[in-house]
């Protein structure tokens, strides 16, 4: 199971039935958008699996099926999505509403890694528009549907963001106030296509609290009952799923490799299945909403450098005097303007 599977979160045991509720899931073909898919459909949850190739995705589909998602368990349909334009997320939110007259859970699970520096032609580094601007849009053309849901009695809505330990790794306290500041290339790191990587799992955290603050404070009681979250999901073995790995026939060594140290994706799902559908979240949404969690349900203090990574939950007290010297709120605001200047000079 790897050093970081938890031995105390079974989502068969601990997810309650989602029989009537509608999830989408973007990235859900693969890795762990594809465990994350199947815990919550075995529930009894409509699925949407937001991904951008439609043979991938009924290939998936049909693997579902195969792994026992029965007629006794929930639906899982494709939702047409490619987070490399953010005018796409426009499409998809459009396309879903057109379908849908609920959406329960919404969890931004697709991600760039490590990649090389690309610009697209709107001006945007291709990790930050896939990791962020997109996501951004998608949750913006998605909240009249996710409040008419939040109106409901006895709702439940939650957006999930799928983050990374590695922001505690990003350098410095970097502000996000012009959209140079999100083309960083990082080219003084050691590794910059991790640092630029890191820096997204970054903005995706100062992102999650800062919609979290603007439903919290928005004056209407169904959006204000929105939960937000970002997550780590743990070190996730999904390398020996590459395409270039399995082309080489090299997929049950790399696996072996990491046997020791990670969890398989279907663990790897364990922490967005608790974000998405825990009762413990909904129970305690007032300590839960904004904020920051790691595998499986446990809820840490966002940034910090290395040595919080390799010391969570050491000096709390001076934790809390540092969280108040990264200014996350203020921070947080100017990403936000930042991304919707950005949006509006494109007329997205």
């Amino acid at each position: 199971m790897g050093l970081f599977a938890s031995k105390n979160f079974s989502p068969d045991r601990d997810i309650p039935d989602l029989n009537g509720k509608v999830i989408l899931v973007t990235g859900g073909n693969t890795g762990i958008g594809y465990g994350t898919v199947k815990h919550l459909a075995r529930k009894g949850a409509k699925v949407y699996m937001a991904a951008r190739n439609k043979g991938r995705a009924e290939a998936a589909v049909a693997k579902l099926q195969s792994e026992g998602l029965g007629p006794g368990n929930g639906k899982v349909v494709w939702l047409e999505l490619d987070l490399c334009d953010p005018r796409n997320s426009k499409k998809a939110a459009q396309e879903f509403m057109n379908k849908e007259d609920r959406l329960d859970i919404l969890i931004h699970n697709a991600a760039v890694m490590v990649e090389p520096y690309e610009m697209y032609a709107d001006g945007i580094q291709k990790i930050m528009a896939v990791n962020l601007i997109s996501p951004f849009v998608l949750t913006r053309d998605l909240l009249p549907i996710l409040r008419k849901t939040a109106s409901h009695p006895e709702s439940d809505v939650r957006i999930i963001v799928v983050a990374s330990e590695g922001h505690k790794l990003v350098s410095g306290k970097p502000r996000f106030q012009t959209i140079e500041d999100l083309n960083d290339e990082c080219n003084d790191a050691w590794l910059p296509g991790f640092a630029r990587y890191c820096q997204s799992k970054l903005t995706n955290v100062l992102y999650t609290t800062e919609l979290q603050r603007r439903l919290s404070s928005s004056g209407d009681p169904a959006t204000s009952n929105i939960t937000v979250l970002s997550i780590h999901p743990g070190v996730v073995n999904t390398v020996f799923e590459r395409p270039e790995v399995t082309r080489l026939h090299l997929s049950t060594f790399v696996f072996l490799i990491g046997y020791p140290i990670s969890v398989v994706p279907d663990v790897g799902a364990y922490n967005s299945v608790f974000a998405a559908a825990s009762p413990v979240v909904k129970r305690e949404r007032e300590r839960f909403g904004g904020g920051y969690i790691v595998s499986v349900g446990r809820l840490v203090s966002r940034g910090g450098g290395l040595w919080r990574l390799l010391f969570p939950g050491q000096g709390e007290e001076e934790n809390e005097s540092e969280e108040k010297e990264w200014k996350w709120e203020e921070r947080g605001k100017e990403l936000w303007e930042t991304i919707e200047k950005f949006l509006e000079e494109r007329g997205v």
